[in-house]
C-alpha cells in the first residue's frame, strides 16, 4: 500500500491535479480515519484517459494468452493477501470479516476464470455460398473502457468488470466508489504488482465530477457501471448521447418465495441471509418474502426468533453478524422508508430504528420485519439498501409470481419447494436474471453470467463468457482464394 492515497496514471502514483481530498472512515467507528484520497475532477480523469489511449496499441498487441498471464499472477496475490485485503474493506465499508472474505474469494475466482478465456476467445468458421471462400467471424477490443463500480463490494464487482475489459485487449480508466477507494486500490495493486504495463489501467478517485468527466469523455470507448438505478439512468441517458456502449448492473427488489411443502428449516436460513447479510445492502438481498398462508405464521414466527438473535457490531469482531451501514445518510434512508411502510399500513413485527452498540459510534440499524404488506406500498416496490424484510401473504403459486414479478426491478429471484415441477415452472415464470431454487437471492459464481432485466440492467450481464461478450466485438471476415472476383448470385424470380 501507498505511503499516501493517490491516483495512478500511466504507471504512477499522482495527487488529484485540484490537490484537494476527501476522507474515507470505519462506518462502525467513524473515529477511525483510514485515508484521505484525491478528489478528481476533470483534469485527472482526462490525463488517465489518455494516458490508457496511449497503452492501448500495444496492449491489444499483446498475445492473449500472454496478458491471461498477467491476470493468474493478479489472482495469485490476492489470495496471498486476502486476509489483510479483508481486514481493510471490513474496516472501509463495514460487512463482517467472513463476507469480505468471500469478496476477495470471488475476485479470485473471477481472475482464475478470465486468465483461462484468454485462450478461448472464440469467433466462427462458416460456410461460405460461394466457392473457393471462407468466412469466419472473430473478437476485437473496444478500446478505452472506464469502469465505475459501488462500495457494498469494492473487490468482487470490479474484478468482474476490469479482469474481463483488460483479457480482451482494451485498456482501464477505475473509478472506485468514494465510499470504499481504499479497498479497490488494494485490488488493483495486485494487477499492477502482477506486471501489467503503464498505462493499461489507470485509477482515479473521487464522487461525481469524476464519475461525470469519465461517462462524458468522448475518447472513452465503453462504460461499465455497478451502481443505483438514479445514476445509472443518467449515465445511460449520456451514453445514448454520445454513441457509447454501455453495460448497466443497477437496483433490485428481490423476491424469496417460501411455497407449503417448503423445508422451513431450510428456508429460514436463507431468509436471513438473503435479507440481512451485508446489513442488506446488496443488490440482490431479498427484500420481499412472500410465504404461502399455509406456512405464512409460523415462518414469520421463525424469522422474528432467529433475527433477534443476530449481534451487531464491528465486523472485524468474531461475534458480529450484521455490521454497520455505510453512513448515517443511509441510517436515514432507512429509517424513512420504516416510517413510510409504518404510515402506509404494514405491521413492524421487530426493529424499525437505528441501533447503538456499546463503544462504537458507528451507523447501525435494527434488523427489521414487516408483515401484512400489499404490492402498492412503498416499501413493497422501491429499493431500501438496508436490513429491512418486507413480508407478503398468499394462498397459491399463481399469486406468488404475480406479486414476485410486480416490481419495475427483475435481478434476482428464489423460491423454497419440494415440488420439481413449481421449481421448473418457477425458472419459466420469475421475471429475473437470477433464480434459485431452495437457495436465497444472494451469491454469484464467477463463470456465471450476473445481471438482471427490467429496470436492473440495459440487457448485458457481468460474470461468464457473457462478459466477453461486452467488452469485445465481432468482426466479420471473408477469404477469397478462388482468384477471380465472384458475385453473390441471386434467385431468379418469376414475375
Amino acid at each position: 500500500m501507498q505511503d499516501s492515497a493517490q491516483n495512478y496514471i500511466d504507471g504512477r502514483w499522482t495527487d488529484a491535479a485540484s490537490g484537494r481530498t476527501f476522507e474515507t472512515r470505519n462506518p462502525a467507528d467513524p473515529t477511525d480515519l483510514l485515508a484521505e484520497m484525491p478528489a478528481s475532477t476533470a483534469e485527472d480523469v482526462d490525463a488517465a484517459v489518455q494516458a490508457a489511449r496511449d497503452a492501448y496499441t500495444d496492449w491489444r498487441s499483446t498475445p492473449a494468452p500472454a496478458r491471461g498471464k498477467i491476470l493468474k499472477r493478479s489472482g495469485d496475490l490476492l489470495a496471498e493477501r486476502k486476509t489483510d485485503i479483508a481486514r481493510t474493506m471490513t474496516r472501509e465499508m463495514g460487512k463482517p470479516f467472513f463476507e469480505t472474505k468471500g469478496d476477495v474469494q470471488e475476485a479470485i475466482d473471477t481472475a482464475y476464470y478470465t486468465a483461462s478465456e484468454t485462450r478461448r476467445l472464440f469467433g466462427a468458421t462458416v460456410p461460405s455460398e460461394l466457392p473457393n471462400k471462407m468466412n469466419m467471424t472473430i473478437r476485437r477490443p473496444l478500446g478505452v473502457c472506464g469502469i465505475i463500480t459501488a462500495w457494498n463490494f469494492p473487490v468482487a464487482v470490479p474484478s468482474w468488470k476490469i479482469y474481463p475489459a483488460l483479457a480482451a485487449g482494451n485498456t482501464v480508466v477505475f473509478k472506485p466508489s468514494e465510499d470504499a477507494p481504499v479497498s479497490g486500490r488494494l485490488f488493483i495493486e495486485t494487477l499492477l504488482d502482477a506486471g501489467l504495463p503503464a498505462g493499461v489501467l489507470n485509477v482515479v478517485h473521487g464522487a461525481d465530477a469524476a464519475g461525470t468527466a469519465l461517462v462524458e469523455h468522448t475518447d472513452v470507448d465503453a462504460i461499465g457501471f455497478t451502481g443505483s438505478y438514479e445514476v445509472g439512468t443518467t449515465i445511460a441517458e449520456t451514453c445514448g448521447r454520445l454513441n457509447t456502449p454501455v453495460s448497466l448492473e443497477m437496483g433490485g427488489k428481490n423476491p424469496m418465495i417460501v411455497m407449503d411443502d417448503a423445508d422451513l428449516d431450510l428456508a429460514l436460513d436463507g431468509a436471513i441471509w438473503g435479507a440481512y447479510g451485508t446489513t442488506g445492502q446488496r443488490c440482490t438481498a431479498t427484500s420481499r418474502l412472500i410465504c404461502h398462508e399455509a406456512v405464512h405464521d409460523d415462518f414469520v414466527a421463525m424469522i422474528r426468533d432467529e433475527a433477534e438473535t443476530l449481534v451487531l457490531g464491528d465486523g472485524n469482531e468474531e461475534a458480529t453478524d450484521v455490521g454497520p451501514l455505510i453512513n448515517d445518510a443511509a441510517v436515514d434512508t432507512v429509517h424513512r422508508y420504516v416510517q413510510t411502510g409504518t404510515d402506509e399500513g404494514a405491521t413492524l413485527q421487530m426493529g424499525g430504528a437505528p441501533a447503538e452498540v456499546d463503544g462504537l459510534g458507528g451507523h447501525f440499524y435494527e434488523p427489521t420485519l414487516f408483515t401484512d404488506v400489499t404490492p402498492d406500498m412503498t416499501i413493497a416496490q422501491e429499493e431500501i439498501f438496508g436490513p429491512v424484510l418486507a413480508v407478503f401473504e398468499v394462498s397459491s403459486y399463481e399469486e406468488a409470481v404475480e406479486v414476485a414479478n410486480d416490481t419495475q426491478f427483475g435481478l434476482s429471484s428464489s423460491i423454497y419447494t419440494r415440488d420439481v415441477n413449481r421449481s421448473f415452472q418457477a425458472m419459466h415464470d420469475l421475471e429475473a436474471g437470477i433464480t434459485y431454487v431452495n437457495g436465497p437471492t444472494i451469491g454469484a459464481e464467477a463463470h456465471m453470467p450476473f445481471g438482471g432485466v427490467k429496470d436492473t440492467g440495459n440487457g448485458q450481464r457481468d460474470g461468464g463468457y457473457a462478459a466477453f461478450e461486452f467488452w469485445t466485438e465481432p468482426k466479420t471476415v471473408y477469404i477469397d482464394y478462388s482468384g477471380r472476383l465472384q458475385k453473390a448470385q441471386m434467385d431468379s424470380v418469376d414475375e
